[in-house]
């Protein structure tokens, strides 16, 4: 089998390199690569790549993902969130390939406390979530097979994510100040990556393309249960204080405020809850309780080197 994955150099990106490389013969491209293209920003190039390459899955973890950045520069963000998903839905129907492609809770308005289901009505309070909503539609619309899957709260040893900013801000300070009217599931890359890698391996190794095909849809792909930013970074704190007695922290005081304390371009939802009842069912699986995948994030970053 012949995968063809772009961004391979993001948070899901690097752990997709890992789950994906025993299904079948990789093929990573960046927005730098050459000859072959892997530029969101060149949807026409981009299409010859697939037709050249004639993948069997098409794996999209490239996007314009700066929140903030994206309500100052929307044609951007809709040319790599929207356009280019498009042209490699249509490319990847040209040459009969699934195509896996990431969302995200952003679609959704944010209101109320029951967590959100697949085919709940979309309302982006922001440009990114505008873009993202437009790429889903534009993917379902090209009539290929594929595999959207929404997630929240993304978070991965490698990089920079929210709790090694609270962990940097805990040593600097003795009072931190968190949101604690947004409600969400951390959830890490490396379980998006084999999750993804789980379904592609069920809808690829079938002899029934018919029920392979009614697999084709969006899926919720977040780990289990929810917290706010509060309480995402009080247990960051608490369980860096049980696994690095040593580690020098100040701070003394972690207090909640609401969001309306932190003015940014763009609207955060308050309600980030998914339902990840249809993707359990789909696919067989258990999600994990999001505080497994932090404990285990947190363990590999205060580890000594």
């Amino acid at each position: 089998m012949r995968i063809l994955l772009l961004g391979p150099n993001g948070q899901v990106g690097w752990e997709l390199q890992r789950s994906l490389a025993p299904l079948g013969e990789l093929l990573a491209l960046d927005r730098h690569s050459t000859p072959a293209c892997g530029d969101l920003s060149q949807p026409e190039t981009l299409v010859q790549t697939v037709l050249n390459f004639q993948p069997q899955v098409i794996v999209n973890a490239a996007a314009h993902t700066a929140v903030d950045k994206a309500e100052s520069e929307p044609a951007l963000a809709r040319l790599l969130n929207a356009t280019a998903p498009g042209a490699l839905a249509q490319a990847a129907k040209a040459v009969g390939a699934w195509l896996v492609h990431y969302s995200t809770d952003y679609v959704f308005n944010g209101q109320g406390q029951t967590p959100w289901q697949e085919d709940d009505v979309t309302e982006p309070l922001s440009v990114y979530g505008q873009s993202k909503r437009e790429g889903e539609t534009l993917i379902a619309a090209s009539g290929c097979k594929h595999l959207i899957f929404r997630t929240s709260w993304v978070f991965a040893s490698r990089g920079g994510n929210f709790a090694k900013t609270m962990l940097r801000l805990a040593r600097e300070r003795e009072r931190l100040t968190v949101i604690d009217d947004q409600f969400g599931a951390p959830t890490g890359a490396d379980l998006i990556a084999d999750v993804t890698a789980h379904a592609i391996r069920q809808v690829t190794g079938s002899a029934n393309s018919h029920t392979d095909a009614a697999l084709s849809g969006i899926y919720h792909l977040v780990a289990s249960g929810h917290t706010t930013w509060h309480g995402y970074a009080s247990h960051v704190i608490e369980m860096a204080r049980q696994l690095a007695p040593s580690l020098p922290l100040k701070v003394q005081d972690i207090a909640p405020v609401a969001s309306s304390a932190f003015v940014t371009p763009a609207r955060r939802p308050h309600n980030s809850r998914l339902d990840t009842r249809k993707l359990q069912t789909a696919w067989g699986l258990q999600m994990p309780a999001w505080q497994h995948g932090v404990d285990r994030m947190l363990t590999e970053i205060l580890s000594p080197s």
